[in-house]
């Protein structure tokens, strides 16, 4: 059924499901079908979901909707939804888009070519039952020098503004040896940034009978010698002296963390079943910025209850804190999760005002820190050129596709996966730019 097949896959949401994609893609490597580029082409067409928040829901109801046309213009015969809204939402998805042929959940993705043959031959498929377990194929998407590693899936945490769970259900950690021999094998290939990513990093193992973030970073970074190894997702009280003393022991560790953080007033955060306060959020953030790290973190405003002392308390802690990169999320109403059955829910226009006032106050931030790095010198890895023709890295501060880029003069070409130290001359809002040294 497969032979001479063209298909076009679309992949929405976040780095957790690009690697979903990506699994997808080896799957169908080994097939004899080809990929297409153009969707038009296409005899099937998959579209990979995210299922997060109400405006990435949105995003994927219109790009099924997008593509379900080629069924009628073009020369699409099948058209398969994945990911997370298909996990969540199936029976409702199968009953209201009968465009669709197959369903297949975040856990379903090993029965691929079965929904695909199925689809072709006219018979309707739906699979979000949890049956994946390590798949190894893979087909990266991101430059060849740069890869993600999800180390684990899934999320014991319960926030309670959060789906996650409902969606990928809890903690799962692969075998560490998969992890290492998958990092084993993209060093081989030439990746020389790898990105360890779930849903929080900080409990890996927790579900094998301990954490062992500390002991993958320490056999990880000695596997990217010769590169850089990434950790993202570090929840705040999941950051101990053993992760930290890790990463500060291997020179190839970015001393970058991702902390989400999510809000700093304590009424807030007790709402949030967050484990943090503001406090001993603040606390680390000052630790970590004297130990040498740039940090990212992510908010959420218009949370319920949040009142207007609520949203100063979090202004102010970003002034204080001065984040390096800083992520902010107007609150989502999520049926099914208990901070939708909160009172005082916060219209959306309020939403909209706090997350303008976030946002004013870190591009500030940021244009301040960026400027701080004229006249220094900085390692970067080489990404290639933008859209633009401009030659674009990053430094170890710079984590790709979310926080700002290093652009680089040089007067010969910069091959991508190389290492360059750049004297810093001029900087954005929130780039850097410098030349070769």
């Amino acid at each position: 059924m497969m032979d001479n097949l063209l298909i076009h896959v679309v992949s929405l949401g976040c780095e957790k499901n690009r690697v979903d994609t990506e699994h997808m893609l080896g799957l169908l490597s080994g097939s004899n079908a080809a990929l297409a580029d153009d969707p038009a082409d296409a005899d099937v067409i998959i579209v990979n979901t995210c299922g997060f928040i109400n405006d990435a829901k949105q995003e994927s109801i219109d790009t099924i909707l997008e593509m379900a046309r080629y069924k009628e213009e073009g020369s699409c015969r099948a058209l398969i939804v994945t990911g997370c809204l298909a996990q969540r939402y199936a029976k409702e998805l199968a009953e209201e888009l009968p465009e669709v042929d197959a369903f297949l959940g975040v856990s379903s993705y090993s029965r691929l070519l079965e929904a695909i043959s199925s689809a072709l031959s006219g018979r309707r498929y739906m699979s979000c039952d949890r049956v994946d377990g390590d798949i190894v194929p893979r087909v990266l998407t991101t430059p060849g020098h740069m890869a993600y590693v999800r180390i684990s899936d899934g999320c014991e945490n319960r926030c309670s503004y959060c789906a996650i769970p409902a969606i990928r259900g809890g903690l799962k950690s692969r075998p560490m040896d998969s992890i290492l021999s998958e990092i084993s094998d993209l060093r081989a290939a030439g990746v020389v940034e790898a990105v360890l990513i779930a849903q929080d990093t900080t409990r890996y193992g927790e579900d094998l009978g301990r954490r062992m973030l500390p002991e993958l970073v320490d056999r990880a970074a000695e596997i990217m010698q010769g590169g850089w190894l990434r950790v993202m997702y570090c929840y705040p009280d999941g950051i101990n002296d053993a992760l930290l003393d890790t990463m500060l022991k291997h020179d190839n560790v970015c001393k970058y963390l991702d902390v989400p953080t999510q809000h700093f007033s304590n009424a807030v955060l007790r709402r949030m079943n967050r484990r943090n306060t503001r406090e001993s959020a603040t606390a680390l953030v000052k630790r970590l910025h004297d130990m040498g790290f740039a940090l990212r973190t992510s908010l959420i405003v218009g949370f319920p209850g949040e009142t207007e002392e609520d949203f100063k308390i979090l202004l102010d802690s970003v002034r204080e804190l001065r984040f390096e990169w800083l992520g902010v999320f107007r609150y989502s109403q999520e049926e099914g999760t208990p901070a939708a059955e909160l009172p005082d829910q916060v219209p959306e226009e309020i939403k909209q005002q706090r997350w303008d006032a976030v946002m004013r106050l870190q591009a500030m931030i940021s244009d301040e820190l960026c400027r701080a790095q004229i006249g220094h010198t900085v390692r970067v890895i080489v990404d290639g050129r933008d859209e633009t023709g401009l030659l674009v890295g990053r430094t170890m501060a710079q984590a790709p596709e979310i926080d700002g880029v290093t652009y680089i003069s040089s007067k010969k070409d910069l091959t991508p996966g190389t290492f360059h130290d750049v004297l810093i001359k001029d900087a954005r809002e929130y780039d850097l730019l410098g030349e070769i040294v």
